[in-house]
């Protein structure tokens, strides 16, 4: 089968890791044959493919022969400031805290998902300042930042800085709630757990995020290669989240979901990499579901040589 590439967040994530996501750039990878962060935002994006292959590289950024956009407003994009490891661990302890938090406002979420995803961003950045960092978060909370450093270091590590922004169009995700749904659907139906589901969903595209295809060619929110959708999708839309979700699910249950969920996740993408990123933030939401709301709330920000930018919804509409 096919894996499906990186469309580039990280967001993470470092390609859209991507994966991803500092590595969240999303990556395109359904089944291709390789695991290639698609942009260079972090977040991993990835595509199916047929038949199992070797690990690619990341196919996170276009390439500079293809144009950037020019339709997105000024205000779509904006660079990443530097931090230091003070003001991330405070930063890490406030956001970790409230997400977890079921009495934290619905209306705050988003403020302390962003900011924990830049914190962990800057973080896998410079891996140097986690010693200190630990040092200044509650112990509770060691594992937590251990599995977010290691999944944005692994999606950085198959994306590199890109010499021009992506032709993307970055929206609005569907509601968390209704994604939620989608992912347990899925369980519920193909026994496949919703929390690897999501982690997918987020690598790839940031929960939708992203809309554009890889340089693969796979396409939607969990970035499907033409081909294999047209043996998983079950006639459904590929640029539907609650298709793309199920027709994510069909292709994990049939390579090795629920029992071997590694064998499963390198099937969708050829890179321990991008196995272990998905992994660790699929463990985080197994572990407490109110980790997927911080996740939930990541934006797709874009590795390039003079910086860090933050693609916000609007960007290439």
């Amino acid at each position: 089968m096919r894996t499906m590439r990186r469309l580039a967040a990280v967001l993470a994530v470092l390609v859209l890791t991507a994966a991803c996501t500092g590595d969240d750039e999303p990556t395109v990878t359904a089944g291709t044959d390789s695991s290639t962060t698609t942009s260079s935002t972090e977040a991993t994006t990835t595509t199916t493919t047929a038949a199992p292959a070797a690990p690619s590289t990341t196919a996170a950024a276009p390439p500079s022969s293809r144009p950037a956009p020019t339709a997105a407003p000024s205000s779509a994009v904006s660079t990443l400031s530097e931090g230091d490891p003070a003001s991330v661990a405070v930063a890490i302890a406030a956001s970790e805290t409230a997400i977890r938090d079921p009495g934290t406002p619905v209306s705050t979420l988003e403020r302390h998902g962003q900011a924990q995803q830049v914190a962990y961003r800057q973080l896998a950045a410079h891996p140097e300042w986690l010693p200190q960092v630990l040092d200044k978060v509650p112990a509770s909370l060691h594992g937590t930042v251990r599995a977010n450093v290691n999944a944005g270091t692994e999606l950085r590590a198959l994306t590199k800085p890109q010499p021009a922004l992506p032709p993307w169009r970055i929206v609005a995700p569907a509601p968390a709630e209704e994604l939620l749904g989608y992912y347990k659907g899925a369980q519920a139906s193909l026994s496949v757990p919703w929390n690897y589901l999501a982690a997918i969903h987020l690598v790839e595209t940031r929960m939708g995020r992203i809309r554009g295809t890889s340089t693969a060619g796979a396409q939607g929110p969990m970035q499907f290669l033409p081909a294999t959708w047209s043996q998983y999708g079950e006639g459904g839309d590929i640029n539907s989240n609650r298709d793309s979700i199920l027709a994510a699910g069909r292709y994990l249950a049939r390579n090795g979901a629920p029992a071997d969920m590694g064998k499963a996740l390198f099937a969708y993408n050829h890179s321990q990499r991008y196995v272990n990123a998905v992994t660790a933030y699929a463990e985080q939401m197994g572990a407490d579901e109110r980790a997927y709301y911080g996740y939930y709330h990541w934006q797709v920000y874009y590795r390039m040589a003079d910086g860090v930018h933050l693609l916000a919804v609007g960007y290439g509409g």
